[in-house]
This record gives C-alpha cells, sequence and structure tokens, in this order.
C-alpha cells in the first residue's frame, strides 16, 4: 500500500529555540537541565508557567520521572502530556505529537524539551542499561556501549560503498570549522584532516573525532498557533512537512539505509520542495557514518553515492552545501537527549534568520533529521522535518 499525503501542519508553528549552554560535566540533575530549559522558553515567550498547557520531555538521566511526574517538579497544569524515550529521533517526534496536539486543539502551548546531565559515572550506566537486546548482542564480545556497534556499521558501508576514512573525516573537519563560529560548542579548536586521520583508534574503523563527546546541557522550544505566536509577538517557523518511521528494512543484515528512505517522496511532496530548493541541512550525526547514510536516503544523492557527494562538496556555513552549521554533536557535544534536539533548534534559528555567527546567508528553507536507539547493529528510530521561515 503506497503512503498517501498526509493533512499538513496548517498554521501550527514553532517558536523561541532555547539552548541551555553545554558543560563537559555537571554536579546538577537531568531534572535541574530541563528547568533552566523551562524557564528560558517562559521568558523568551513572555509568558506565565500557567499558560503551558502540553509538556513533552525526553531525558535518559532523570531516573524515574517522566512527563507527568516532572509536571509536579516544575508547577506545571497541563492538559496533554508525553514522555518520549526514542533518543536521537525523539526532537522529531515530539514536533509531530505537539503540532498535531495543536492542531487538534488538545493543546494550545506546548513545552518541548530534552535535557541530561552527565555526571563522571552516569554515562556508564545509561550504556550498561540502554538495551537488553544490545546487552545481548554485545557483551558476549567483550563490548559495550555504541562504539562496537557503529564501527560494524561503518565498516560495512566502507566495504559495500567504497567509503574512506578520509571521506567520514571530511564531515567532521566541516563541523568542527562550523563550531568554531558557535559560542555555545565544547570544542574550540581547529582540527585538520590530518589530525583526524592520526587520532587512535576506538573500535575500528571507528577513531577518536568520529565519537561525540557526552556532556549535560538541554534544548527546547514551542509549539502553538500562528495566530498565538502572532499575539505574542515571536518570530516563528513553519512547519512544512515531517516524517517518521522505526525499525525499517529489518531484512538488511547490517544498516545501510535508515527510515527515511521509505518516506522520503512524502516529505517533499507534503512540504512542496525538491532537495535541491533547501539552504541548509542538520542531520543527526552521532557519527559521521549515519551523516554519510542520510545524505542519499534523504534525497541529495543516491545510495552508494554518499562517499562522492561529499567529496564533491564544501559542507561548511558558507560552502556548497552547509551543513550542522552549529558543529554537530560531533564538535559541539552530547547532551544526552538533547543531541536529539539540536539540529531541530539550530534550523528554528537558520529560518528566522537568528542564528548569529553561524548563520547561512539568505536561509529561509532547511531540514532537521532524527537518528537513535541503536542496538547491536542498527538504529531503530528515524525522523526528519522541513521547516522554513515566516516570509517563505
Amino acid at each position: 500500500m503506497q503512503n498517501s499525503i498526509r493533512t499538513p501542519y496548517d498554521r501550527v508553528v514553532m517558536a523561541v529555540p532555547v539552548t541551555i549552554p553545554y558543560v563537559r560535566y555537571s554536579i546538577e540533575s537531568a531534572q535541574w537541565w530541563i528547568g533552566r530549559a523551562l524557564k528560558a522558553l517562559v521568558d523568551g515567550a513572555g509568558i506565565t508557567p500557567r499558560d503551558i498547557d502540553g509538556f513533552c520531555v525526553s531525558s535518559f538521566t532523570a531516573g524515574l520521572d517522566s512527563g507527568i511526574g516532572l509536571t509536579q517538579h516544575f508547577g506545571l497544569c497541563v492538559r496533554w502530556v508525553d514522555t518520549i524515550p526514542l533518543g536521537g529521533a525523539s526532537a522529531i517526534a515530539a514536533l509531530r505529537r505537539a503540532a498535531r496536539a495543536v492542531q487538534a486543539g488538545d493543546a494550545r502551548i506546548v513545552a518541548c524539551v530534552a535535557g541530561d546531565t552527565n555526571h563522571v559515572d552516569s554515562f556508564r550506566y545509561t550504556l550498561e542499561n540502554f538495551s537488553r537486546f544490545n546487552q545481548d548482542a554485545v557483551y558476549p564480545y567483550g563490548a559495550g556501549g555504541a562504539n562496537a556497534s557503529f564501527a560494524l556499521i561503518a565498516r560495512n558501508y566502507m566495504k559495500t560503498f567504497g567509503a574512506r576514512r578520509e571521506d567520514f573525516g571530511k564531515i567532521a573537519v566541516a563541523q568542527r570549522a562550523n563550531a568554531l563560529r558557535n559560542p555555545n560548542a565544547l570544542m574550540k579548536t581547529p582540527l585538520t584532516i590530518e589530525q583526524y586521520m592520526a587520532a587512535r583508534p576506538i573500535a575500528d574503523p571507528i577513531h577518536l573525532f568520529d565519537c561525540v563527546m557526552p556532556c549535560a546541557g538541554a534544548e527546547a522550544f514551542l509549539v502553538m498557533s500562528e495566530d498565538d505566536a502572532a499575539s505574542l509577538n515571536l518570530p516563528a517557523a513553519k512547519i512544512l512537512a515531517t516524517i517518521e518511521r522505526h525499525n525499517a528494512f529489518g531484512d538488511d543484515p547490517v544498516q545501510v539505509r535508515g527510515g527515511w528512505a521509505m518516506d522520503v517522496d512524502e516529505l517533499y511532496a507534503m512540504a512542496d520542495v525538491k532537495p535541491d530548493d533547501l539552504d541548509f541541512v542538520e542531520t543527526y550525526d552521532d557519527y559521521p557514518v549515519i551523516s554519510m547514510m542520510q545524505f542519499e536516503d534523504l534525497g541529495f544523492c543516491r545510495k552508494g553515492e554518499g562517499p562522492d557527494f561529499v567529496r564533491q562538496h564544501d559542507l561548511t556555513i558558507d560552502g556548497t552545501f552547509p551543513h550542522n552549521t552549529s558543529g554537530g554533536q560531533l564538535s559541539v557535544g552530547q547532551a544526552g537527549a538533547g543531541g536529539a534536539y539540536l539540529g531541530v533548534v539550530e534550523a528554528m534559528r537558520q529560518v528566522l534568520g537568528i542564528a548569529g555567527p553561524t548563520q547561512v546567508k539568505d536561509a529561509r528553507v532547511g531540514l532537521a533529521s532524527g537518528f537513535g536507539m541503536i542496538n547491536y547493529d542498527r538504529g531503530l528510530a528515524s525522523g526528519a522535518a522541513i521547516l522554513a521561515g515566516p516570509g517563505a
């Protein structure tokens, strides 16, 4: 059965992109970071907490607190609540659910927030309890966490499509160049391709600069009607289209494509744009190979052409294909579930023209994607959204 074009997100918008600046380690709780993001949303919108009647949260380190528990913690009284445990796909899922809630009249102003802390040992505990499937698959081999799994995916992709470490390195180096223009990025020193190639191996072919750095921080945005945004005098980003897909292509022995490939035609048809119409792209970048995979699955080139696409394009802010303009997780840091929001929040700033030093000239329409919940040989969750500025 072919997909049909879904109902557009008419007159539903996103506003008040928020980043709570990251730190490498924090003694504060995830709740502390989420609370700072909520306060920034309220202050940025000029509203009170009582005006928020929808709440969506994602976090790996909030313990037993789901969205409903956090409503009491923060003094919220909402009529719509959701907790989204989709890792790097959480922001796209939150946007989709919140937008439909506003469109249906189930909520008027929805706060979408993701935040995590990073104690010295908290990342280890997150990995230990991430997925039972992953434990069963990798522990017998003496490996734990994502690096070994992504090494398997990267090695298979390289063997299948002829990608080289230098190709992945070009992605990482370009993102570092972008991050140097972002005051919130944790990585503050330039990265050369020579340094990338010489970096110590982590799980071959994954080396140091292929890996995100865990940190603490939070990201957030509001979803509301166009009329409410206007009444609050808030610049707002239009939601042109979204897609979401989970456990796609389960018959592939090792992942070489994600759920984006199943729904990409619907994404562009709903937005009434083509890939060439986009002014920038924010891919989920836990490892460079996943960004390269998305260049293919999101329609910028055909499957297997990702390496050549990277070789032929300048991926920096002022380049021919502005990509992960904030620096992405590879150079900004990965604040747990906040990493899912990083590209979405940056995309909002880009189309609103408020990205400051990372602004792409004349950016009007852009794409942000999500990818998450890695099991042994694949990531299970994927999604994407196309956003536009007020005049687009």
